[in-house]
């Protein structure tokens, strides 16, 4: 159930984001999800995207620097306490949660959560033994 995110370094100055978002748009690549963290320097650029190799390829071929990395991406009671919930299986299995961003589904019955913890499959195991829906990667492209 781990989903691949690609993150891109972004010089804080104007363009850098619209020039790499152009990029994936240029190769027809469909973002899903994307969260952006700056300082006064740089920022990280991640993406769930529907072809991330061919981002990958895309943004290196226009300068930029990338990584895919694995996260996992979990169907979360849109309500209060829905991600609290999530999280507290977590906390209570030693989990570092390093990351996290979310987007609503169309249906906007239940958000997304994109996690990045500091064991992956640990975070898997625990939150499918306490019954938290994992979306797959068909899942996450039919968003």
């Amino acid at each position: 159930m781990k989903i691949k995110q690609i993150s891109v370094f972004l010089e804080n100055k104007k363009g850098r984001l619209y020039e790499a978002l152009k990029a994936v748009a240029d190769k027809n690549i469909n973002i899903r999800a994307l969260s952006i963290a700056d300082t006064s320097e740089f920022g990280i650029l991640r993406m769930i995207v529907n072809n991330p190799e061919e981002a990958k390829k895309a943004l290196e071929e226009n300068g930029f620097t990338t990584k895919i990395t694995n996260v996992i991406a979990v169907g979360v009671k849109d309500e209060p306490g829905g991600l609290a919930e999530i999280l507290k299986y977590l906390y209570d299995a030693d989990i570092n949660v390093e990351y996290i961003y979310a987007f609503v589904e169309k249906s906007k019955e239940k958000a997304v959560v994109v996690l990045k913890t500091n064991n992956l499959d640990k975070s898997i195991s625990i939150l499918q033994e306490k019954g938290v829906h994992l979306l797959s990667w068909d899942d996450i492209l039919k968003l």
